[in-house]
């Protein structure tokens, strides 16, 4: 492997499921899994494609109720692509000794290398070098070559081509008793040369998508035209070509494709447009150029580099990351009105549903590519019709944004899930994790800190936070003994509690005052009183009416937001929830003696009959969440601002109790109590880091790879080595640096985008520089420990480190 090809050498039937998610390509419309173009989904193989934001609603009988699931769906298979030599059965994986398997990801140029030696059972030895796209440039276009060598026979060579559309979705094995035939074909077509067209409907939204490809074959850099037949089934039209082959002489065969989704920006009918796309199409290396070049560019914005004491494998594991979050969203993203689903366009898991991911995922973004921020944050605001609706059947004002949002913002929480262990079906309560709006405020204040974007402010941003805010206030009940507010019946982000012990979740289900949520509610409170006054008054008065905020409505987020309960226990531990100091400590001995695994502890103790409901454990950060998203600094505030005390003391007293009693079943889990102990024990953080890194990588939850990546964790872990081990914090205005490398990382540099300056960052562990590009723009502040200085485009900061407990006078000052 390089730092910038991710290789694998060899052929492994169990690994092979996540390598195909590891080896997707995408370009924020389309995502392809790294199959091979010979495969079929037959329990090692999952051929799969998605479009960003295709959604189909499915009923299905459950355990005796009828369940309704919207679904991401998995598009006709475009890739098909299989030989056979005279008349032999077409040869498919596993039916050929393979002398050479290698697949190479070459994150670069966003290809998809695949070489394979294979000999049949007659002894004929053929090798086949493919190349594979999804096209950057020009988001409806993918596409594979192949060169097909007969190394010691000649004869005729049968290539079939296909565009499959009797797929289901099938991709996550607990969701197997659900029903995921999605797709109904409308027509099967053939120009009657070399294009052959696909259109399939999803059954419930009607959206359609259309798919044309293109076959074509080459010899010695000029084109052959073999014998070819159309081959037209029910839900499948093939094109079928034979050419005669000597021994040693390569053929190339190209497949270039074009989909199309109805309600697609630029569309008038998607079969007739993929068509014309693939016809004036050139050769599959002129699309690969165009490709090639809008990969460089992304890298431009996005790449960082860490020289390290680690193995170089860091950086590969890093650009691997930042990757897949651009495949996922990336400038073709934006006019889509789509989100950013937890684990990708790259599977089914989670139904690609979009949940609080953004809350990792956005920091990065904000900083690089912030236009990809602002929509998927204007994608928010077009579901607030949903959040209000929401928020008034359950009796509360403002926005309530649900826990898992689809194509229309409504709550699509599962009522019932499979835990695989048992093989019971179990109720789902996690739709009361009512923090979800608080991320949403978080994530809208920070993209303002970072772009100083008034227009999104003035016209989305505010009237969100307004919203949110606005529920929680009505949400709050005072507590007429100490005139304390309360929060109660939700789940924090820990996810394993959801009911008091002894509670029936499905009719007593929810906690009270979750320590996370409360803090974030108050939060976001101040945050509205804030945005209220940098709005123009004509502005503010235009959206309180449109909404119907009245003066004590926004009294009450000044006196609620001081005046939320948050529960402490032993002298200082915040108290994740209240009532959680009287819960039992798990023996965690006893239940890895008879599990093995218990990174998964609900689904672990539901086996045993028993629940999570009864012991001080986490699935992943919900206390540690606070010290993941605020300064230590602002925390402080925070909580002073509510009448509470809060130190550094405090801080890392919080942070020891609970991650003792963390399964980290979350990959999420990793990154955060990693970046909380950035602070406090640099070689622990160190080596959570470098296991967050390899989370997908080494598949450490357990087979779920497979079933899509895990967006949120490799996002943040960029974002970690972007911001935390550089101390970016982005607050009043002002951005503020204060570097804290691991002792392994000997330097980091990369660049930012704030605030219309593009800042370069040269940062060891003595020093910080940061030069801003020429640009035309406004100076900025930047700060470091107290010392404030201003920049301009075109000149330079630098800063001499000072190490922990040095007297800050020993810094040198900006020049």
């Amino acid at each position: 492997m390089t730092e910038w090809s991710f290789v694998y050498d060899g052929f492994d039937p169990e690994q092979e499921g996540r390598r195909e998610t590891l080896c997707a390509l995408g370009n924020g419309y389309l995502v392809t899994r790294g199959a091979a173009a010979d495969s079929i989904a037959d329990g090692v193989h999952y051929p799969g494609t998605y479009l960003a934001g295709g959604y189909d609603r499915l009923v299905t009988t459950v355990a005796g109720r009828e369940v309704e699931n919207e679904d991401l769906v998995n598009l006709p298979n475009w890739l098909v692509l299989r030989i056979r030599i005279e008349d032999d059965d077409w040869i498919r994986p596993g039916q050929v000794e393979l002398l050479t398997h290698r697949q190479e990801l070459d994150l670069r140029h966003g290809t998809l290398l695949r070489t394979v030696r294979m000999r049949d059972v007659e002894g004929r030895v053929t090798r086949w070098e493919e190349r594979r796209i999804v096209a950057m440039h020009d988001k409806h276009l993918a596409g594979l070559t192949v060169e097909v060598t007969p190394e010691n026979w000649s004869g005729w060579l049968t290539v079939r081509s296909a565009l499959d559309g009797a797929v289901v979705n099938g991709g996550v094995e607990r969701y197997a008793a659900l029903d995921g035939r999605h797709l109904e074909t409308v027509t099967t077509a053939s120009d009657g040369a070399d294009v052959i067209l696909l259109r399939s409907r999803m059954r419930q939204s009607r959206r359609e998508v259309a798919e044309a490809a293109r076959l074509r074959f080459f010899a010695e850099g000029q084109p052959l035209e073999p014998e070819r037949h159309t081959e037209r089934g029910e839900d499948e039209v093939a094109q079928v070509a034979t050419v005669h082959v000597s021994e040693g002489s390569p053929v190339v065969i190209e497949k270039l494709v074009a989909v199309y989704a109805s309600g697609d920006a630029a569309t008038s009918e998607p079969g007739v447009d993929a068509t014309a796309a693939v016809r004036r199409l050139g050769r599959f290396d002129d699309v690969l150029a165009e490709h090639r070049l809008a990969w460089r560019h992304l890298w431009e914005e996005c790449d960082l580099q860490a020289l390290t004491r680690w193995d170089q494998a860091v950086n590969l594991q890093l650009r691997l990351h930042i990757f897949h979050l651009l495949q996922t969203v990336c400038y073709n993203s934006i006019d889509l009105d789509v989100g950013v689903p937890p684990r990708g366009w790259h599977g089914e898991a989670y139904r690609a549903h979009i949940m609080w991911d953004e809350l990792y995922i956005l920091p990065f973004l904000n900083l690089r590519i912030p236009a990809v921020s602002r929509a998927l944050l204007t994608h928010r605001y077009h579901r607030m019709p949903q959040a209000r609706l929401a928020a008034r059947a359950a009796g509360f004002k403002g926005a309530m944004f649900p826990w898992q949002s689809g194509s229309t913002g409504r709550e699509e929480s599962q009522q019932l899930h499979l835990n695989p262990l048992s093989g019971r079906w179990v109720a789902d309560s996690s739709y009361r994790q009512r923090h979800i709006g608080a991320a949403v405020a978080y994530n809208v204040w920070q993209y303002y800190q970072a772009t100083d974007d008034q227009d999104f402010l003035y016209y989305y941003g505010a009237e969100m936070l307004l919203e949110i805010a606005r529920f929680w206030a009505s949400i709050a009940t005072r507590n007429p003994v100490d005139g304390r507010y309360d929060i109660r019946g939700v789940m924090g982000p820990d996810e394993f509690h959801v009911a008091y012990p002894g509670k029936d979740p499905s009719r007593e289900g929810g906690l009270d005052n979750n320590a996370y949520t409360n803090v974030m509610a108050s939060w976001t409170m101040a945050r509205a009183l804030d945005v209220m006054a940098l709005l123009p008054d004509e502005r503010s008065r235009r959206i309180r009416e449109t909404i119907g905020l009245d003066d004590d409505e926004v009294a009450s987020f000044d006196e609620i937001g001081r005046m939320l309960r948050v529960p402490f226990h032993d002298d200082g531990i915040i108290s994740q929830f209240e009532g959680y100091e009287d819960l039992d400590e798990l023996d965690w001995d006893a239940v890895r003696t008879r599990h093995g695994d218990i990174q998964r502890l609900d689904r672990v103790l539901e086996v045993d009959g028993d629940t999570p409901d009864r012991y001080k454990v986490s699935k992943q950060a919900d206390v540690l969440m606070l010290f993941y998203l605020f300064s230590a600094e602002e925390l402080g505030h925070i909580f002073e601002r509510l009448g509470y005390h809060l130190d550094h003391a405090t801080i890392r007293k919080n942070i020891d109790y609970y991650i003792e009693r963390t399964s980290h079943g979350s990959t999420l889990s990793l990154v955060v109590h990693s970046w909380v102990l950035a602070r406090y024990d640099r070689p622990r953080s160190g080596d959570l880091f470098r296991q967050a890194l390899r989370s997908d990588i080494d598949d450490l939850q357990g087979g779920t790879t497979r079933e899509g990546i895990h967006l949120g964790a490799m996002a943040s872990t960029v974002d970690l080595m972007q911001r935390c081990y550089t101390g970016l914090d982005l607050r009043g205005n002002i951005l503020h640096l204060d570097p804290n490398l691991p002792r392994d990382i000997e330097r980091l540099t990369t660049h930012i985008r704030y605030r219309r300056q593009i800042l370069d960052l040269d940062i060891n562990h003595e020093w910080a520089r940061l030069t801003s590009r020429a640009f035309t723009s406004t100076p900025i502040t930047i700060a470091y420990r107290g010392e404030i200085r201003e920049i301009s485009p075109g000149q330079e900061l630098s800063f001499h480190l000072v190490p922990p407990g040095a007297d800050a006078s020993t810094r040198s000052g900006p020049h």
